[in-house]
């Protein structure tokens, strides 16, 4: 029997009106030994492209590790932020894995997999902005942020106007060409950005006080493939995968 992923394409070819593409189950998956991963490629250090080319990152490891562990090939699939967990309504990934955020309105519609990443909205803003100290600072500023993410949330919250941008490299360059006043971003891409480009004239001006915590995201409705995920999840952190692939990037475990 053919998986449904394949069913669906055929379907398609043939010019037959399908029914909304329906995800992959992990028989699915474990059958074509193939496991679809959405992400970005522009959000360093989580997934992003080295001098090579080649796709890399502390979520691209993490990736690839769940797909080790679930005995099957990891296929990347890039794209932008704001398109990227629309991806698994269309069947595009069986999961994305991009720093994404867990919040109780995505999961009205989506299932996560335990917390694998803890980190904290940093306010982020020109090395010789004096205005902008906290975020209530933000009250009438401009913020550059991917408008669908958290991020953008806590600067509108604030009262910033926001920016649209693709991602976090060109939320950076509009601070520094002063092109917006400030940006809401991840307190551990921020710190990796600064350890590669320490002179960069952006500084930290504050970080909010409780972390965010993200997960893999996937389809509704997919217990098996979300208790496989949570167990490869466990084994890493057990046989000492994780703590490895997060000292790599980051020099510490940023599970906590």
């Amino acid at each position: 029997m053919k998986p449904v992923r394949t069913l669906i394409a055929i379907a398609a070819l043939a010019g037959i009106v399908a029914p909304a593409a329906q995800a992959a189950s992990l028989a699915d998956i474990q059958k074509d030994g193939v496991f679809r991963v959405g992400t970005e490629g522009t959000y360093p250090p989580f997934t992003y492209h080295d001098e090579s080319g080649k796709l890399t990152g502390f979520d691209v490891a993490i990736a690839r590790a769940i797909g080790e562990k679930l005995g099957v090939k990891v296929k990347f699939l890039e794209g932008r932020w704001d398109g990227l967990i629309a991806g698994l309504d269309a069947d595009r990934y069986d999961a994305v894995i991009n720093e994404v955020g867990i919040t109780d309105a995505r999961k009205k519609k989506y299932d996560f997999s335990q917390p694998y990443i803890a980190s904290k909205a940093a306010l982020i803003v020109r090395k010789d902005e004096t205005d902008i100290t906290g975020f209530d600072d933000l009250k009438g500023k401009t913020a550059a942020q991917t408008l669908s993410s958290n991020f953008g949330k806590i600067a509108s919250d604030h009262g910033a106007e926001l920016i649209g941008t693709n991602g976090f490299d060109q939320s950076i360059a509009l601070v520094i060409q002063n092109r917006a006043d400030a940006t809401v971003n991840d307190s551990l891409s921020f710190l990796d950005f600064k350890k590669n480009k320490p002179d960069a004239p952006v500084k930290l001006a504050a970080t909010m006080p409780d972390a965010n915590y993200s997960g893999v995201i996937i389809a509704k409705d997919q217990p098996d493939l979300l208790a496989a995920i949570n167990k490869a999840l466990d084994e890493m952190k057990a046989d000492g995968t994780y703590q490895k692939i997060s000292e790599e990037y980051f020099g510490e475990d940023v599970s906590k």
